[in-house]
């Protein structure tokens, strides 16, 4: 059973206007990550994936991503719309914060666009802003939403939201 949808104020927008099967976009909006005062990724070029009942997802491009931080993972996972995921660890001296990261080396056609960009669970880092503001991670752990104030729900994660 789909939830009631929560009301949509002045300067938001409604996951549940997003569209299913999910979308990707471009975004000019400043993604920047950043923990134990090093900083992570940042740009202006990032990409969010939109479905509905979910907070966007953002990818980063690969230039966006500081240098020798990402250490690859044995872990995969498959989308049924996006292909086959590999996972990334992190590495900020001597803390490794294991799968917290993902990618899309080869995806489908329709989401191209995501090829060799990575993103961020929100919930491992100090610091995950767009446009300045802290993020806050979609419920449940295993989704990689990003929530911020100018999103409207209900929340794919949360309890009793498998079934959405």
């Amino acid at each position: 059973m789909k939830p009631w949808r929560d009301p949509v104020a002045a300067g938001q927008e409604s996951v549940w206007d997003y569209p299913r099967p999910a979308v990707a976009q471009l975004s000019d909006r400043h993604v920047r990550i950043a923990h134990r005062g090093v900083l992570v990724a940042e740009t202006r070029q990032a990409v969010r994936t939109l479905e509905t009942s979910h907070p966007p997802t953002w990818y980063l491009p690969p230039d966006a991503i500081t240098p020798g931080l990402l250490i690859p993972s044995g872990r995969r996972s498959f989308c049924e719309w996006k292909g086959e995921a590999r996972y990334w660890h992190v590495r900020i001296g001597s803390e490794e914060l294991r799968d917290v990261a993902w990618s899309y080396p080869q995806p489908t056609a329709s989401f191209a666009i995501l090829r060799d960009h990575v993103a961020f669970y929100a919930a491992p880092f100090d610091h995950c802003t767009i446009d300045g503001e802290q993020v806050r991670p979609q419920p449940g752990g295993f989704y990689g939403g990003w929530i911020t104030s100018d999103l409207a729900g209900p929340f794919k994660g949360i309890e009793g939201s498998m079934g959405w």
